[in-house]
């Protein structure tokens, strides 16, 4: 095969390498040029083209991508329709994607021209999945190299998929105060979702608290109708004669391993009872994110026998994405480094379920103290900065009662357009500083530089990737944080929106955190005024 910028008289039958477009000519890279062409490229014009000529033996791209096809051999896929060089390889079930490492490195030794790229192996595959691509570079392949490259490609075992195997699963699930229902609901959903693609089922479920009796009890009454046992612990594992270790050694099984040089997953627990597979989960296992558990799981699922050796060899590779909520994360956060949180107070509204000429939620006083004063104080005492007061109905009042603290008023022309304008105008006033907002609703009294203070901790904890938002029990509430990622969605808002719609759509993490009643209370009436324990002003 030769390369070369050729005379157009003389390129008829040579290949392409480059598209020509030259008035109504419209030749792609690789076209084999006719006696035609060369006619048609002559009249308009091009005097050269970039081409190759074949020599004797030479296969062009797609025959040979299409021959090194058809010489794969392996279990469970489907071998795509050659194009442009290429030929896609695709799981024909879910299962575990199996490859030879060596075998494929001495095939994409053979020649520069023939390249195969591959998952890594071990790698979970549903069904349709792309598995794997045979390349050809240049545009065609010298007769020797395809000859060897063909053999290497018929090598047994070279790839293939493991297919799952449908199994019954039964989760045992300790509890301690501090572990939320909601959060071990969600858990189970999580789990079924992996279930789901070996058409696995999730047969039982046992909540129990967290001691080794109980989880040794749940144990024994579980093991016999299921194929696979997990254990997620309210607390983490911190030593190999824990809870969830020592309660499957109380029943009589084995413990494989404690730990695993996969993160997240480090704090698995793995053994067998009566040759039924134990999981200990680890705790990030209750994130959608890839982390050990899966790993260890498709192994399993796909008929595997996963040995303390084999976990011991999975480091290489094993430092996965960091998951944003966890507890302990692996670079600890100095003071310097987290996120810095501002404040929006959002005071410009109607108040117009008051009912009372001249009287304004925002004005009345709680312990002697203008509630929009309260509020913002609130904030500045939780170390908020900036702090962006927006308002905009009755403003001069409003501006006056915030008079002498440490902020911003912005006064909000567009304010009866809906809270949209308001919280546009606040996050736009923060600047570039900032890792997050507080979105601080002006008329909720139970707000104080404590219950802030908590959902900022956690904020900064989740590295200010996460949303936070105040819930009160199971009941979802204000005030809200919108990390700086959210703050040119909150910017495109119109309307009489506020932060809610950012925290449904943005596919971010959300941590809700109790901080009591107080999530839930606002004084929208002047009953409510009254039973918070206020006074209006006329």
């Amino acid at each position: 095969m030769r390369f070369a910028e050729l005379p157009i008289d003389e390129a008829e039958d040579a290949l392409l390498a480059h598209s020509v477009k030259q008035g109504a000519v419209r030749l792609r890279k690789g076209h084999r040029l006719t006696a035609q062409d060369v006619a048609d490229l002559d009249a308009a014009g091009v005097s050269t083209v970039f081409a190759v000529t074949l020599d004797a033996g030479d296969e062009p791209e797609d025959a040979a991508a299409a021959r090194l096809g058809a010489a794969l051999h392996a279990d469970n896929v489907a071998i795509g329709e050659a194009a442009t060089g290429r030929v896609n390889i695709f799981a024909a079930a879910a299962g575990l994607f199996r490859v030879e490492a060596p075998a494929v490195d001495a095939l994409n030794r053979v020649d520069p021209a023939i390249t195969f790229a591959c998952l890594k192996d071990r790698s979970p595959v549903n069904a349709g999945d792309m598995v794997a691509t045979i390349k050809i570079i240049p545009l065609a392949v010298a007769g020797p190299a395809l000859a060897e490259a063909t053999m290497a490609i018929a090598h047994a075992g070279l790839i293939g998929v493991t297919p799952f195997r449908a199994a019954k699963v039964g989760l045992i699930a300790t509890t301690l105060p501090s572990l939320k229902p909601s959060v071990m609901d969600k858990t189970r959903g999580l789990l079924e979702a992996r279930l789901r693609p070996s058409g696995s089922t999730l047969l039982s479920e046992k909540r129990v608290a967290h001691e080794t009796g109980a989880v040794a009890a749940a144990l024994r009454e579980t093991a016999d109708p299921v194929d696979i046992l997990i254990v997620f612990g309210a607390s983490a594992v911190a030593d190999p004669h824990d809870v969830i270790p020592e309660a499957i050694r109380q029943v009589g099984g084995v413990v494989e391993a404690v730990g695993m040089p996969v993160d997240p997953g480090n704090l698995l627990v793995l053994g067998a009872i009566a040759g039924k597979p134990v999981i200990g989960a680890p705790g990030c296992a209750r994130s959608p994110k890839e982390n050990g558990f899966d790993w260890v799981l498709a192994r399993i699922l796909a008929g595997e026998t996963v040995t303390r050796a084999d976990i011991a060899g999975m480091g290489v590779g094993g430092l996965l994405t960091e998951i944003a909520s966890r507890p302990q994360p692996r670079i600890p956060r100095t003071q310097a480094s987290l996120p810095t949180v501002g404040g929006v107070l959002l005071a410009a509204g109607k108040a117009s379920r008051m009912g009372i000429d001249g009287a304004h939620k925002l004005l009345a006083e709680f312990d002697g103290e203008a509630l929009v004063r309260r509020t913002a104080r609130a904030g500045l005492n939780a170390g908020l900065t900036p702090m962006i007061a927006v308002t905009g109905h009755r403003a001069g009042e409003v501006e006056a009662a915030l008079a002498g603290l440490d902020l911003t008023t912005l006064n909000n022309a567009a304010f009866a357009s809906g809270m949209a304008s308001s919280l546009k105008a606040g996050i736009a006033a923060l600047g570039g500083e900032v890792g997050g907002a507080i979105i601080l609703l002006a008329d909720m009294p139970g707000i104080g530089p404590g219950e802030i203070g908590t959902l900022v901790d956690a904020f900064q904890h989740a590295g200010g990737e996460a949303i936070v938002r105040a819930a009160s029990g199971e009941k979802r509430g204000n005030p809200v944080i919108l990390p700086r990622s959210t703050f040119d969605a909150v910017l495109a808002l119109e309307g009489d929106v506020g932060a809610r719609q950012i925290v449904e759509t943005s596919g971010l993490h959300i941590i809700d955190v109790d901080i009591g009643q107080a999530a839930q209370l606002d004084v929208d009436t002047p009953e409510a005024v009254a039973a918070a324990g206020g006074v209006l002003k006329a």
